[in-house]
């Protein structure tokens, strides 16, 4: 069925703190969330009732500990939102917040070219909790999955509307435990009023129609590691990684504007990484700006090595795009380009 002005939302839920209840050892799932959350919604101005548009509801065969979730999950998911999307104005996903940006970028890239909103949100605190932020981002990605001008995966908390591969959880405990470190807000909820940014929205040439990739990525996590850089690193310990069969590709968080020790070892286990076929991105660790490898000569290794910039992604996008691609019968060029281009908005 193709979207209507009478198309109904769909609310998916995943788990997560939203639907957790106290109980005698803590904090628990709680039963039937659906009635809970239609209750909460009854509880607000019948002025901004009328604002939300009606929706059906799912939840996954087993709710998810976002802390324990794994790639597969993310393809699980993709595959029920492909499988269901047109029929619906617009998808909301309750997830737990923990790996809330994961899971965000990892739809984004399997969902490319998706026509209407997919928005990921959940809470801080318990539904039912005193001074909740549950409801309030209920509503709110409500009132922004029912924008057809909104066509992409993004992620929606304490206002905030951010683009879901640029999402990064920067808070423990704050309501605003959401940032989007190198771009600006998709949109942003002032009072009980919603403003979606549209110049700020995918161009038309990276939406074009929906392209969904949807591989399949059980295992694969042992496929793609991540290292961080640490003074005083040594080429043994990353080789005990990039050495691995069984890595396909690696995340380098390197320093600053793109530099690493002064090694020729270390370079030379990038750079036989890299001669071996497997993608080797750096990203700065530092969670703003850019890099620009081989601009100092602490960083011309990287260069020399072979190792593609991730430029201003983040980890969280930076990761998820390396397994989409491994993930995929794709030949080392176009893993390459493909990697090199902007998919989803998700790089400078």
């Amino acid at each position: 069925m193709l979207m209507t002005d009478e198309a109904p939302l769909l609310i998916l839920y995943t788990g997560g703190t939203i639907g957790m209840v106290e109980t005698d050892n803590g904090l628990a799932p709680g039963d039937d969330m659906e009635a809970r959350v239609r209750r909460a919604l009854a509880t607000l101005p019948p002025q901004r009732q009328a604002l939300l548009r009606p929706f059906e509801w799912r939840q996954t065969d087993q709710l998810i500990d976002s802390s324990s979730a794994r790639p597969e999950d993310w393809s699980h998911l993709a595959g029920e939102i492909a499988a269901c999307h047109r029929d619906y104005a617009g998808i909301l996903v309750l997830h737990g917040t923990d790996t809330m940006a994961w899971t965000a970028s990892s739809l984004a890239f399997q969902l490319q070219g998706v026509d209407r909103p997919v928005i990921i949100t959940g809470s801080m605190q318990p539904l039912e909790a005193t001074d909740s932020d549950a409801l309030y981002n209920i509503e709110t990605a409500m009132r922004f999955a029912a924008m057809p001008t909104l066509q992409e995966v993004v992620l929606c908390m304490d206002g905030q509307l951010l683009r879901g591969s640029r999402a990064r959880k920067w808070h423990t405990t704050d309501r605003q435990a959401f940032t989007s470190p190198n771009f600006a807000l998709l949109g942003e909820r002032k009072g009980d009023d919603v403003v979606l940014f549209e110049s700020r929205g995918l161009e038309s040439r990276q939406r074009g129609a929906p392209r969904f990739e949807l591989p399949d990525y059980t295992g694969l996590e042992e496929r793609v590691v991540r290292i961080a850089l640490w003074p005083g690193i040594n080429a043994h310990r990353v080789a005990q990684w990039l050495d691995d069969p069984q890595v396909a590709a690696a995340l380098i968080e390197v320093w600053g504007g793109g530099n690493i020790p002064e090694d020729i070892e270390l370079a030379a286990v990038l750079g036989r990484a890299v001669g071996q076929g497997k993608l080797v991105v750096a990203i700065s660790q530092c969670p703003y700006g850019t890099i620009k490898i081989g601009h100092y000569a602490a960083g011309q290794l990287l260069n020399d090595a072979g190792v593609m910039s991730g430029d201003d992604m983040t980890p969280e996008a930076a990761w998820t795009k390396l397994l989409h691609l491994v993930a995929q019968p794709l030949e080392y060029a176009d893993r390459l380009q493909r990697f090199r281009a902007s998919l989803v908005g998700e790089r400078g």
